[in-house]
């Protein structure tokens, strides 16, 4: 499976075959079909193990519990490590050609992702490094259809653009427009410890 889904993250879903996995698995086409029906269980299971290790990585990191900001940094991290060689055509192919495997994205989106965000922006909130007038739910929302934006070719074509950098020039923007003067502050000072 991780190397199904690094063939998909780099080329695209729908142009890896099950030939092509097996080859840079070093295994048969059978070997592959023994634990997989067909290539949309493995793009389902692919994905769905690589959701579970967003889901747990977030949830370790909101129990950490180091501060809205410590948060907002780990996860830009996260981000450029996780998306810095994502093919932007992946997530468009899989919600016209896999809508099983698009379910699970929906679902961690609105489950996972949303929630998250807006507990975080909650947590800045009373920790005075985030606008207190915030609305915590419009923005997490806010914040999920930017992050899905960057991966629009219409919007950001990738012969001009390149994902990761959208991303985090978003992210900045984003973090910018809650912080507090006190957030600000503290954001500098934890983005210059590394």
């Amino acid at each position: 499976m991780e190397i199904a889904m690094d063939q998909f993250a780099r080329l695209g879903v729908r142009y890896v075959t099950v030939d092509d996995i097996a080859r840079a698995a070093g295994v048969s086409k059978k070997t592959i079909y023994q634990e997989f029906k067909d290539k949309a269980q493995l793009v389902l299971e692919a994905f769905k193990n690589k959701m579970q290790e967003d889901q747990a990585f977030f949830m370790n990191l909101y129990d950490e519990n180091k501060g809205a900001i410590w948060h907002f940094v780990e996860v830009s991290k996260y981000i450029r490590s996780r998306y810095s060689n994502i093919n932007p055509v992946v997530f468009s192919e899989i919600q016209r050609y896999y809508p099983s495997c698009w379910k699970l994205f929906e679902d961690f989106r609105q489950n996972c992702a949303i929630k998250t965000i807006s507990d975080v922006l909650k947590k800045g909130k009373k920790e005075g490094t985030f606008r207190s007038e915030i609305d915590a739910d419009i923005l997490a929302l806010v914040r999920m259809d930017q992050i899905a934006s960057t991966f629009d070719s219409e919007k950001f074509p990738p012969s001009k653009f390149n994902v990761l950098e959208v991303q985090m020039a978003i992210m900045d923007h984003f973090i910018h427009g809650i912080l507090t003067d006190k957030g600000r502050e503290l954001f500098y000072t934890i983005n210059n410890q590394d």
